[in-house]
Protein backbone atom coordinates (compact mmCIF):
# COMPACT_ATOMS: atom_id res chain seq x y z
CA UNK A 1 0.00 0.00 0.00
CA UNK A 2 1.24 3.64 -0.55
CA UNK A 3 1.76 5.50 2.28
CA UNK A 4 -0.91 8.21 1.69
CA UNK A 5 -0.81 10.78 5.11
CA UNK A 6 -3.55 13.09 5.83
CA UNK A 7 -2.47 16.53 6.75
CA UNK A 8 -3.46 16.32 10.59
CA UNK A 9 -1.44 13.06 10.83
CA UNK A 10 1.75 14.60 9.33
CA UNK A 11 3.06 15.05 12.90
CA UNK A 12 3.02 11.62 13.77
CA UNK A 13 4.09 10.37 10.40
CA UNK A 14 7.46 12.70 11.17
CA UNK A 15 8.07 11.10 15.05
CA UNK A 16 7.48 7.38 13.09
CA UNK A 17 10.13 8.40 10.61
CA UNK A 18 12.86 9.63 12.94
CA UNK A 19 12.03 6.52 15.21
CA UNK A 20 12.54 4.26 11.58
CA UNK A 21 16.13 6.52 10.87
CA UNK A 22 17.39 5.93 14.48
CA UNK A 23 16.94 2.17 14.35
CA UNK A 24 18.62 1.82 11.15
CA UNK A 25 21.53 3.82 12.45
CA UNK A 26 21.81 2.67 15.73
CA UNK A 27 23.81 -0.33 17.03
CA UNK A 28 22.28 -2.83 19.40
CA UNK A 29 24.68 -2.11 22.17
CA UNK A 30 24.04 1.87 21.93
CA UNK A 31 22.26 2.11 25.19
CA UNK A 32 21.64 6.33 24.52
CA UNK A 33 19.79 6.26 21.18
CA UNK A 34 17.70 2.53 23.04
CA UNK A 35 16.47 5.18 25.21
CA UNK A 36 15.54 7.78 23.00
CA UNK A 37 13.40 5.23 20.37
CA UNK A 38 11.44 4.78 23.74
CA UNK A 39 10.66 8.21 24.48
CA UNK A 40 9.93 9.03 20.96
CA UNK A 41 7.72 6.03 21.36
CA UNK A 42 5.95 7.33 23.94
CA UNK A 43 5.54 10.57 21.90
CA UNK A 44 4.38 9.01 19.03
CA UNK A 45 1.37 7.22 20.98
CA UNK A 46 0.49 10.12 23.31
CA UNK A 47 0.51 12.24 20.06
CA UNK A 48 -1.50 10.18 18.35
CA UNK A 49 -4.54 10.04 21.05
CA UNK A 50 -3.95 13.57 21.03
CA UNK A 51 -5.23 14.31 17.46
CA UNK A 52 -7.83 11.21 17.11
CA UNK A 53 -9.35 12.44 20.13
CA UNK A 54 -10.13 15.82 18.30
CA UNK A 55 -10.85 15.17 15.07
CA UNK A 56 -13.42 17.07 13.49
CA UNK A 57 -16.43 15.69 10.93
CA UNK A 58 -14.78 16.86 8.22
CA UNK A 59 -11.05 14.83 9.28
CA UNK A 60 -13.57 11.32 10.11
CA UNK A 61 -14.95 11.90 6.33
CA UNK A 62 -11.14 12.09 4.94
CA UNK A 63 -10.27 8.86 6.78
CA UNK A 64 -13.05 7.27 5.61
CA UNK A 65 -11.84 8.24 2.30
CA UNK A 66 -8.65 6.94 3.25
CA UNK A 67 -7.26 4.63 0.08
CA UNK A 68 -5.37 2.28 2.90
CA UNK A 69 -8.83 1.91 4.43
CA UNK A 70 -9.68 -1.84 4.13
CA UNK A 71 -12.61 -2.27 1.71
CA UNK A 72 -15.13 -5.12 1.66
CA UNK A 73 -13.14 -7.69 0.32
CA UNK A 74 -9.91 -7.21 3.03
CA UNK A 75 -12.13 -7.40 5.71
CA UNK A 76 -14.12 -10.63 4.07
CA UNK A 77 -10.81 -12.04 3.65
CA UNK A 78 -9.85 -11.52 7.56
CA UNK A 79 -13.40 -12.72 9.25
CA UNK A 80 -14.84 -14.70 6.62
CA UNK A 81 -13.55 -18.34 5.99
CA UNK A 82 -15.11 -20.49 3.10
CA UNK A 83 -16.15 -17.76 1.59
CA UNK A 84 -17.37 -18.05 -2.10
CA UNK A 85 -18.47 -14.66 -4.08
CA UNK A 86 -21.49 -15.00 -6.07
CA UNK A 87 -22.02 -13.25 -9.17
CA UNK A 88 -24.81 -11.44 -11.71
CA UNK A 89 -28.75 -10.47 -10.85
CA UNK A 90 -30.49 -13.05 -13.35
CA UNK A 91 -31.64 -10.32 -15.11
CA UNK A 92 -28.95 -8.25 -17.00
CA UNK A 93 -25.34 -9.07 -15.79
CA UNK A 94 -22.78 -8.75 -12.88
CA UNK A 95 -21.76 -5.39 -11.08
CA UNK A 96 -18.35 -6.05 -9.83
CA UNK A 97 -19.36 -2.65 -7.12
CA UNK A 98 -20.99 -4.57 -5.13
CA UNK A 99 -19.47 -8.20 -3.92
CA UNK A 100 -21.70 -10.92 -2.60
CA UNK A 101 -21.40 -13.98 -1.25
CA UNK A 102 -21.60 -17.07 1.18
CA UNK A 103 -19.27 -17.99 4.22
CA UNK A 104 -18.86 -18.84 7.97
CA UNK A 105 -18.37 -15.62 10.55
CA UNK A 106 -16.74 -18.22 13.03
CA UNK A 107 -19.03 -21.54 12.30
CA UNK A 108 -22.09 -19.80 11.79
CA UNK A 109 -23.00 -19.78 7.77
CA UNK A 110 -23.69 -16.19 6.46
CA UNK A 111 -24.51 -14.28 3.86
CA UNK A 112 -22.21 -11.30 3.45
CA UNK A 113 -22.71 -8.16 1.14
CA UNK A 114 -20.55 -4.83 0.29
CA UNK A 115 -19.53 -2.34 -1.26
CA UNK A 116 -16.05 -2.40 -3.25
CA UNK A 117 -13.73 -0.02 -4.02
CA UNK A 118 -10.14 -0.38 -5.13
CA UNK A 119 -7.13 1.24 -5.45
CA UNK A 120 -5.03 0.64 -8.50
CA UNK A 121 -6.45 2.73 -11.24
CA UNK A 122 -7.87 -0.44 -13.47
CA UNK A 123 -9.56 -2.10 -10.81
CA UNK A 124 -11.10 1.18 -9.63
CA UNK A 125 -12.80 1.14 -13.01
CA UNK A 126 -13.97 -2.29 -13.01
CA UNK A 127 -15.13 -1.38 -9.37
CA UNK A 128 -16.61 1.98 -10.66
CA UNK A 129 -15.52 3.73 -7.85
CA UNK A 130 -17.76 1.79 -5.89
CA UNK A 131 -20.61 3.11 -7.08
CA UNK A 132 -22.70 0.12 -7.55
CA UNK A 133 -25.69 0.12 -10.92
CA UNK A 134 -29.12 -1.32 -10.81
CA UNK A 135 -27.64 -5.02 -11.77
CA UNK A 136 -25.55 -5.14 -8.55
CA UNK A 137 -28.44 -4.08 -5.97
CA UNK A 138 -30.17 -6.74 -7.63
CA UNK A 139 -27.81 -9.30 -7.17
CA UNK A 140 -27.76 -8.07 -3.35
CA UNK A 141 -31.57 -8.61 -3.29
CA UNK A 142 -30.89 -12.00 -4.92
CA UNK A 143 -28.42 -13.05 -1.82
CA UNK A 144 -30.76 -12.03 0.71
CA UNK A 145 -33.77 -14.19 -0.79
CA UNK A 146 -31.11 -16.61 -0.85
CA UNK A 147 -30.15 -16.72 2.78
CA UNK A 148 -34.10 -16.15 3.56
CA UNK A 149 -34.40 -19.51 2.38
CA UNK A 150 -31.73 -21.07 3.95
CA UNK A 151 -32.33 -19.34 6.98
CA UNK A 152 -29.09 -17.54 7.19
CA UNK A 153 -27.99 -14.30 8.73
CA UNK A 154 -27.30 -11.16 6.08
CA UNK A 155 -24.10 -9.20 6.62
CA UNK A 156 -23.63 -5.58 4.76
CA UNK A 157 -20.55 -3.25 5.00
CA UNK A 158 -21.69 -0.20 3.68
CA UNK A 159 -18.70 1.63 1.66
CA UNK A 160 -19.61 3.89 -1.18
CA UNK A 161 -19.84 7.45 -2.87
CA UNK A 162 -23.25 6.79 -3.91
CA UNK A 163 -25.07 4.78 -6.81
CA UNK A 164 -23.93 5.58 -10.24
CA UNK A 165 -26.31 8.01 -11.67
CA UNK A 166 -25.15 7.83 -15.17
CA UNK A 167 -27.37 7.18 -18.03
CA UNK A 168 -27.65 3.90 -18.53
CA UNK A 169 -27.71 3.23 -14.72
CA UNK A 170 -31.06 5.56 -14.78
CA UNK A 171 -32.20 3.62 -17.99
CA UNK A 172 -32.05 0.08 -16.20
CA UNK A 173 -34.16 1.42 -13.32
CA UNK A 174 -31.72 2.48 -10.78
CA UNK A 175 -34.27 4.49 -8.18
CA UNK A 176 -36.49 1.19 -8.71
CA UNK A 177 -33.91 -1.35 -7.68
CA UNK A 178 -32.85 0.99 -4.51
CA UNK A 179 -36.64 1.51 -3.66
CA UNK A 180 -36.90 -2.28 -4.00
CA UNK A 181 -34.08 -3.39 -1.80
CA UNK A 182 -35.92 -1.13 1.12
CA UNK A 183 -39.25 -3.08 0.58
CA UNK A 184 -37.66 -6.29 0.89
CA UNK A 185 -35.03 -5.74 3.50
CA UNK A 186 -37.46 -4.45 5.91
CA UNK A 187 -39.81 -7.38 5.45
CA UNK A 188 -36.53 -9.99 5.18
CA UNK A 189 -37.24 -12.92 7.52
CA UNK A 190 -33.84 -13.53 8.64
CA UNK A 191 -31.43 -11.31 10.77
CA UNK A 192 -29.41 -8.47 8.70
CA UNK A 193 -26.45 -6.51 10.50
CA UNK A 194 -25.49 -3.78 8.61
CA UNK A 195 -21.86 -2.34 9.07
CA UNK A 196 -20.78 1.04 7.83
CA UNK A 197 -16.85 0.62 7.07
CA UNK A 198 -16.53 3.70 5.57
CA UNK A 199 -18.33 6.05 3.48
CA UNK A 200 -22.33 6.17 3.53
CA UNK A 201 -23.73 7.84 1.17
CA UNK A 202 -27.59 8.91 0.08
CA UNK A 203 -29.43 5.72 -1.76
CA UNK A 204 -26.09 4.34 -2.82
CA UNK A 205 -25.57 3.14 0.98
CA UNK A 206 -29.02 2.77 1.72
CA UNK A 207 -29.44 0.61 -0.81
CA UNK A 208 -27.99 -2.44 1.63
CA UNK A 209 -28.16 -0.50 4.37
CA UNK A 210 -32.05 -1.58 5.84
CA UNK A 211 -31.36 -3.82 8.69
CA UNK A 212 -32.05 -5.17 12.48
CA UNK A 213 -28.71 -3.61 14.24
CA UNK A 214 -27.14 -0.65 12.13
CA UNK A 215 -22.91 -0.17 13.00
CA UNK A 216 -20.37 1.58 12.20
CA UNK A 217 -16.68 2.07 12.48
CA UNK A 218 -15.47 4.50 13.99
CA UNK A 219 -13.79 6.56 11.60
CA UNK A 220 -16.75 6.49 9.49
CA UNK A 221 -19.58 8.62 7.82
CA UNK A 222 -22.95 8.17 6.78
CA UNK A 223 -25.91 10.56 5.45
CA UNK A 224 -28.11 11.91 2.43
CA UNK A 225 -25.70 13.34 0.54
CA UNK A 226 -21.75 13.80 0.33
CA UNK A 227 -20.49 16.93 2.04
CA UNK A 228 -19.54 18.45 -1.17
CA UNK A 229 -22.62 17.59 -2.64
CA UNK A 230 -24.62 19.37 -0.06
CA UNK A 231 -21.52 22.69 0.16
CA UNK A 232 -22.34 22.97 -3.93
CA UNK A 233 -26.36 23.24 -3.24
CA UNK A 234 -26.53 25.52 0.18
CA UNK A 235 -23.39 27.65 -0.25
CA UNK A 236 -22.83 27.30 -3.79
CA UNK A 237 -19.02 26.09 -3.23
CA UNK A 238 -18.34 22.37 -3.48
CA UNK A 239 -14.87 23.82 -1.34
CA UNK A 240 -17.59 24.42 1.85
CA UNK A 241 -17.77 20.77 2.32
CA UNK A 242 -15.84 21.10 6.17
CA UNK A 243 -18.66 23.56 6.90
CA UNK A 244 -21.07 21.33 5.17
CA UNK A 245 -19.86 18.55 7.18
CA UNK A 246 -20.23 20.27 10.48
CA UNK A 247 -23.92 21.64 9.74
CA UNK A 248 -25.23 17.56 8.62
CA UNK A 249 -23.54 15.75 11.55
CA UNK A 250 -22.53 12.81 9.67
CA UNK A 251 -20.22 11.13 12.09
CA UNK A 252 -21.31 7.95 14.52
CA UNK A 253 -21.70 9.92 17.29
CA UNK A 254 -24.13 12.28 15.43
CA UNK A 255 -25.79 9.15 14.14
CA UNK A 256 -25.98 7.38 17.62
CA UNK A 257 -27.46 10.35 19.73
CA UNK A 258 -30.34 10.70 16.78
CA UNK A 259 -31.08 7.36 16.66
CA UNK A 260 -30.06 6.24 13.65
CA UNK A 261 -27.65 3.84 14.34
CA UNK A 262 -27.21 1.44 17.40
CA UNK A 263 -23.52 1.26 18.09
CA UNK A 264 -20.00 2.36 17.64
CA UNK A 265 -17.19 0.08 16.41
CA UNK A 266 -14.00 1.46 17.69
CA UNK A 267 -10.98 1.64 15.73
CA UNK A 268 -7.58 0.59 16.58
CA UNK A 269 -5.13 3.58 17.73
CA UNK A 270 -4.88 5.52 14.50
CA UNK A 271 -7.66 4.55 12.88
CA UNK A 272 -8.44 1.26 10.21
CA UNK A 273 -6.27 2.10 7.47
CA UNK A 274 -3.29 2.01 9.81
CA UNK A 275 -4.12 -1.46 11.80
CA UNK A 276 -6.65 -3.41 9.12
CA UNK A 277 -6.10 -6.41 10.92
CA UNK A 278 -6.82 -5.10 14.69
CA UNK A 279 -10.12 -3.51 12.83
CA UNK A 280 -10.96 -6.71 11.31
CA UNK A 281 -11.32 -8.21 14.45
CA UNK A 282 -13.07 -5.61 16.40
CA UNK A 283 -15.76 -5.78 13.34
CA UNK A 284 -16.12 -9.63 13.54
CA UNK A 285 -16.86 -9.46 17.46
CA UNK A 286 -19.39 -6.60 17.23
CA UNK A 287 -20.89 -8.83 14.35
CA UNK A 288 -20.97 -11.95 16.73
CA UNK A 289 -22.03 -9.72 19.79
CA UNK A 290 -25.48 -8.80 17.38
CA UNK A 291 -25.81 -12.10 15.87
CA UNK A 292 -25.79 -14.04 19.12
CA UNK A 293 -28.65 -11.73 20.67
CA UNK A 294 -30.92 -11.61 17.19
CA UNK A 295 -30.31 -15.25 16.60
CA UNK A 296 -33.22 -15.69 20.29
CA UNK A 297 -35.53 -13.75 17.84
CA UNK A 298 -38.01 -15.43 15.69
CA UNK A 299 -38.29 -14.18 11.93
CA UNK A 300 -42.03 -12.98 12.88
CA UNK A 301 -40.69 -10.44 15.65
CA UNK A 302 -37.76 -9.53 13.70
CA UNK A 303 -39.25 -8.00 10.95
CA UNK A 304 -41.58 -6.51 13.27
CA UNK A 305 -39.23 -4.90 15.14
CA UNK A 306 -37.08 -3.73 12.02
CA UNK A 307 -40.17 -1.88 10.45
CA UNK A 308 -40.65 -0.22 13.93
CA UNK A 309 -37.30 0.74 13.94
CA UNK A 310 -37.37 2.32 10.94
CA UNK A 311 -40.29 3.81 11.38
CA UNK A 312 -38.80 5.82 14.91
CA UNK A 313 -36.79 7.60 12.63
CA UNK A 314 -37.87 10.99 11.51
CA UNK A 315 -41.23 12.70 11.08
CA UNK A 316 -43.38 11.95 8.78
CA UNK A 317 -47.33 11.98 7.92
CA UNK A 318 -49.62 9.68 6.14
Amino acid sequence: MNQYVLDFEKPIRELEARIAELREHSKPADAFTAKEIKKLEAQVVRLRAQIYAKLTRWQRVQLARHPNRPYTLDYIERMIADFIELHGDRFFGDDPAIVAGIGRLEQQPVVVIGHQKARETKEKLRRNFGMPHPEGYRKALRLMKLAARFKRPVICLIDTPGAYPGIGAEERGQAEAIARNLFEMAHLPTPIIVAVIGEGASGGALGIGVGDRILMMENTWYSVITPEGCAAILYRDAANAPQAAEAMRVTPDDLLKMGIIDKIIKEPPGGAHAHPDAAAQLLKQALLQELASLRRISATQLVKQRIEKFNRMGVYLE
